[in-house]
């Protein structure tokens, strides 16, 4: 009985569903292709790690119609670009300008990468001082009953 409810039910499902083109998002190819271009060197305030253009989140949704709005205003896009780094600062370009107060952003994984490389010289150079036996395996009493166990089987 319950699968034949279910099955029902599945029947009735795909007689409301339907499949429908993709609406454009606006009338004017070019606008948006620089939408697009637009969007894509902003960053989603909500997910970070990915550009207005590609977000989903419902902040991003709400910038792109707001540049598309500019752009039907006839703005520029470095004046739109400039419009969302005045309101949401440097963070919300993925390639900050080089100032002071980005430097850390810029300079920031060069010197991690230095340091870690640092570190693992100094590690291998010190490994390498050391007397071979410490680097020798010790037995333990593990190993022993590891191996008298596969003998006796």
């Amino acid at each position: 009985m319950f699968k034949l409810a279910f099955t029902l039910c599945l029947v009735l499902l795909t007689i409301f569903a339907h499949a429908e083109e993709a609406r454009p998002a606006s009338e004017d190819p070019a606008l948006e292709a620089r939408m697009l271009s637009i969007t894509s060197e902003l960053r989603c305030l909500v997910c970070q790690n990915q550009t207005i253009a590609d977000s989903h989140a419902g902040l991003a949704i709400d910038l792109r119609e707001q540049v598309r709005g500019m752009l039907k205003n006839g703005q520029s896009n470095a004046q739109i670009l400039d419009y969302m780094t005045a309101r949401y600062g440097d963070f919300i370009l993925y390639r900050p300008p080089l100032k002071n107060s980005t430097f850390v952003l810029w300079i920031g994984p060069l010197v991690l990468l230095l340091t870690g490389f640092g570190v693992l010289i100094f590690v291998l150079h010190r490994r390498s001082r050391m007397p071979a036996e410490n680097f020798d395996p010790e037995e333990t009493d593990f190993t022993e009953d590891s191996h008298s166990s596969t003998r006796s089987s």
